[in-house]
């Protein structure tokens, strides 16, 4: 039994070894590898396997944070833009209301304010009216006792 699971695991890690070898050719036989191993980096990386490895191990690590970098960034900014739309619009609710209160306040004082000037303008015109008709009574009394009559003269004709 024991010698059937290892021919089984060797028949699986040669077909897996097969895999592998045909996914190196496709990767060398990529006209963008071949481009690049052309150029002067590609050159002094397979000249330095210890530099590539540790630059491919960097970018392998380091792809984690900087997905999680990335992905914190575009949903702080949706975040942002709606977060902005929305206390923008607080902000212009709030402050309608707040319009709308004061308008309202100012609308009830206008109207207690001209009702107050309209009680007050008849009144103080009853008041002059009455003043000035009773005062003209008796200043025409005063000077109707005062006066002296006027003289009319006959038909006679003055000879001046």
């Amino acid at each position: 039994m024991v010698k059937m699971e290892t021919s089984s695991t060797s028949r699986d890690l040669q077909e897996l070894q097969k895999k592998l070898a045909s996914l190196i050719n496709s990767i060398q036989s990529n006209s963008k590898v071949i481009a690049f191993m052309n150029s002067p980096v590609g050159q002094y990386l397979d000249k330095h396997p210890f530099v590539a490895l540790t630059l491919l191990m960097f970018v392998v690590v380091s792809a984690i944070p900087v997905g999680f970098f990335l992905l914190f960034v575009v949903l702080m900014s949706l975040a942002a833009c709606v977060g902005v739309i929305l206390v923008e619009g607080v902000v212009i609710s709030v402050g309608g209301l707040m319009l709308l209160c004061v308008l309202c306040g100012l609308g009830f004082v206008s109207l207690a304010m001209s009702g107050t000037v309209s009680v007050c303008y008849v009144v103080f015109s009853s008041l002059i009216h009455y003043w000035f008709s009773f005062g003209s009574l008796k200043h025409h009394q005063i000077l109707g006792n005062k006066c002296p009559k006027t003289v009319q003269y006959p038909n006679s004709t003055r000879h001046d």
